[in-house]
């Protein structure tokens, strides 16, 4: 009840903000489908930020208000707000604040807070299978941040630099651990960005290379608290915690929290009718990457987008090819001795359910958790993440056909577990952890994905979409559902 009143009272508000400013935009959109009894399909579920519907026949409402800044550009002071609801009823039924935020911009710098539909990473936002660290597959964290949103490039060397970042705090709120004195925590969420571009606005080839860094830390004093680490009680204050986050410095031999992120690298070419985008993300987690003991791991990508006007009544628009590869983590028997061992991707020895957030992974969805994979697959008890070792080819087309508009997402994966499950064991070191609960087996798994949607003038937009999944990794299923949606 409480949620549906909140619900209200923001509808009212974006209506009256309608009456009051021009830079206001209200939508409202229904959706009507069916699944699998057991399982939404892959794609129809993944990369949604928790936009997802409940399995079975469901029917959906999805609210959204947004208070935009002045399209001008010449203000040099400016704010905005937004809102997205989604109601499910079905088996189940739940309503979701899937985004809600508001946001003031000074310059090229902009303060934003609330749940915010973001992802971390160099990509291409529109067709990926989703960044390592945040893919937008789970709800977003609420935070608080300051940002340089868009590329500003510098006034002096002609403006050949440019550079783009992030600096946020999150509130992830009581979180299981299994480690400890404790059995939950409050969590709390460190991310910053930097991300920089060689290159003029006029030029033909752009490069980009920058980083991404998330941390979940918090209540460390219970965690190793005086009564159970009498000789090496948790000691640092507050501020000093926060240094050795932000800092990323190691404390008992570890560092504090659960870090994670990725070194991207990129270029694009603009060519007559078209602009090519190719870019790399490689992953860090609990130390490898500094012995360089992962580096073969990565999200390896090319996107190709039509730069020619044209009329023709079919248009591909953009085309994805990407190759995503977690199989090594540094645990191989002919990979550098680490002392923190393999990455084990999303797990953590601390937090139960890893890098997730509300059951979700964070990251990308082709590691996946134990709540999705299928029976009798075996599993390390600890690894919440029971499949991180993936290699998965992924491609993606935007296609115009006459007055449709069609998204199309093709994926196959080869899946091997963990190495907790594999017959090298989990490492710390020279340390080597037996395979006692079993050895994961090679399984393939395809998921694929079509959607096409037409406006229909006036605001009116209709669409339908279709999923399925087929393979050993997850549960077989499929799905429709049909949408309308209108804008005001």
């Amino acid at each position: 009840m409480k949620k549906i009143s909140s619900i209200l009272v923001l509808t009212f508000l974006f209506f009256h903000a309608k009456a009051q400013f021009t830079h206001v935009r209200f939508g409202l959109e229904g959706q009507a489908g069916v699944t699998s009894q057991k399982a939404v399909p892959f794609w129809m579920r993944s990369n949604q930020f928790g936009s997802v519907p409940v399995k079975g026949a469901f029917a959906s409402f999805i609210g959204t208000g947004e208070i935009e800044y002045d399209t001008s550009g010449t203000k040099l002071v400016d704010w905005g707000a937004r809102a997205e609801v989604r109601a499910n009823a079905g088996k189940t039924s739940n309503v979701t604040l899937i985004e809600g935020y508001g946001r003031l911009k000074v310059g090229i710098f902009e303060l934003k807070g609330g749940r915010i539909k973001e992802v971390s990473g160099l990509s291409d936002t529109l067709l990926t299978s989703g960044n390592y660290a945040i893919s937008g597959n789970a709800l977003g964290i609420p935070k608080i941040q300051i940002s340089i949103p868009e590329f500003y490039s510098l006034p002096f060397w002609g403006k050949v630099l440019a550079f783009k970042g992030n600096y946020a705090h999150g509130w992830v709120g009581k979180t299981p651990v299994q480690y400890g004195d404790t059995s939950q925590t409050t969590t709390q969420f460190h991310q910053k960005s930097l991300y920089g571009r060689f290159g003029k606005p006029g030029w033909k080839l752009k490069l980009y290379g920058g980083f991404n860094h998330q941390v979940f830390f918090g209540d460390e004093k219970y965690v190793w608290s005086k009564k159970g680490f009498y000789l090496n009680s948790f000691q640092l204050s507050g501020l000093k915690t926060y240094e050795y986050i932000v800092l990323g410095k190691v404390w008992n031999s570890s560092k504090v929290g659960n870090h994670l992120g990725s070194i991207d690298l990129g270029f694009e070419y603009a060519f007559k009718n078209m602009k090519l985008l190719a870019y790399r993300q490689t992953f860090y987690e609990v130390g490898g990457l500094a012995h360089l003991s992962n580096i073969m791991d990565g999200l390896n990508g090319v996107s190709i987008t039509n730069l020619k006007k044209s009329e023709q009544k079919v248009k591909w628009n953009k085309l994805l090819i990407e190759v995503l590869y977690t199989k090594n983590q540094g645990g191989e028997t002919w990979s550098k001795v680490t002392p923190s061992g393999d990455e084990d991707y999303y797990n953590n020895y601390l937090y139960s359910e890893g890098w997730s957030y509300k059951g979700e992974g964070l990251g990308t969805p082709f590691i996946t958790s134990k709540t999705l994979v299928r029976d009798g697959l075996p599993h390390f008890p600890k690894d919440y993440f029971m499949n991180n070792r993936v290699l998965a080819f992924h491609a993606g087309l935007d296609l115009s056909v006459y007055q449709w508009h069609l998204l199309s997402k093709l994926s196959y994966s080869r899946n091997y577990g963990t190495f907790g499950t594999s017959p090298n064991g989990h490492t710390t070191g020279e340390v080597h952890t037996a395979p006692i609960y079993g050895i994961f087996p090679e399984v393939g798994q395809f998921s694929g994905y079509l959607s096409a949607d037409r406006r229909i003038g006036n605001g009116y937009t209709i669409g339908i979409t279709g999923a399925l999944d087929s393979g050993n990794l997850l549960l077989n299923s499929s799905g429709i559902l049909l949408k309308a949606a209108k804008t005001f």
